[in-house]
């Protein structure tokens, strides 16, 4: 597994049994900084209250699971204009 030398999102402990997911594009001031709080509810199940609109899963094995599809899901939506591709008549029969 590589490690992103910048990461955006970062997993915040805040008790142990109680996460924070955070997006560090936002100042920690603005209600987006927080992207969900993950609660352990056995020592390979955690609970997922997501605070954005995402299409994710509620229950994960680990905290770090979570982590890793909140990237997955942001990394795939980076989606960019088409390319332009100039266009030629068709070539003269002889």
């Amino acid at each position: 597994m590589s490690v992103d030398p910048d990461p955006r999102f970062v997993l915040h402990r805040l008790t142990p049994s109680e996460w924070v997911i955070n997006d560090l594009r936002y100042e920690a001031d603005d209600t987006r900084h927080v992207v969900a709080c993950v609660y352990e509810l056995a020592p390979t199940e955690v609970e997922v209250v997501w605070l954005r609109e995402l299409p994710l899963s509620s229950t994960y094995g680990t905290p770090f699971e979570v982590l890793e599809q909140i990237e997955r899901i942001q990394g795939t939506s980076r989606a960019t204009r088409p390319v332009p591709i100039p266009h030629r008549p068709p070539p003269r029969a002889r």
